[in-house]
């Protein structure tokens, strides 16, 4: 009973650091990269389709990211939905494929999106401790109905406080990560 609690207590904490770094891969750093498509979708016959899902998507150089579509129908509808999307980029098309130059962010910009990671860096600790609680709270309830010792429940709580460490310090260092490659030019 008691690695099952701790299994799925390392499960649901390498989860939320799988979501950071999908969530970081998305923001807009001075360098291109390919996640920052990852949330946006085409109208493609009538259906709303991932860019990656429609296009081969490269960044040949540090400022340029290139995305040639499959069928070259799509260009327009994939124009149109990076124009509509928040990245505030213009797309540039040559009838064979859609270059997008990345200028570098100003001062500002750069400040205000390293308050965003670390904002997002405490919201994903926030739920690491939520899912020590919930954890812990499980142990105690194992407890309760007697499905393990107490000498049990404490050495998981000690083992669930030891992860939830090792996966803050995780956070501290995605977050540490995107806020030096954000300030680099």
């Amino acid at each position: 009973m008691s690695s099952k609690i701790e299994q799925d207590c390392k499960q649901k904490m390498e989860t939320t650091i799988a979501l950071l770094q999908r969530e970081m891969g998305g923001i807009r750093t001075g360098r291109a990269s390919s996640g920052l498509l990852d949330t946006i979708s085409a109208d493609y016959y009538g259906t709303m389709t991932p860019l990656k899902m429609m296009a081969t998507i490269s960044t040949p150089e540090p400022r340029t990211i290139v995305i040639q579509p499959w069928d070259v129908s799509a260009m327009q509808a994939i124009e149109k939905a990076i124009s509509a999307s928040d990245l505030g980029l213009t797309p540039q098309n040559d009838g064979k494929v859609i270059r997008l130059n990345l200028p570098p962010p100003t001062e500002e910009r750069r400040k205000e999106m390293g308050k965003m990671v670390r904002k997002i860096g405490e919201e994903n600790k926030v739920a690491l401790r939520n899912v020590r609680r919930e954890s812990m709270d499980s142990g105690k309830k194992s407890l309760k109905n007697k499905e393990i010792s107490e000498d049990e429940e404490k050495r998981i709580e000690a083992h669930i406080q030891k992860l939830t460490d090792e996966y803050v310090a995780k956070v501290d260092s995605i977050v540490a990560h995107k806020e030096k490659e954000i300030m680099e030019n």
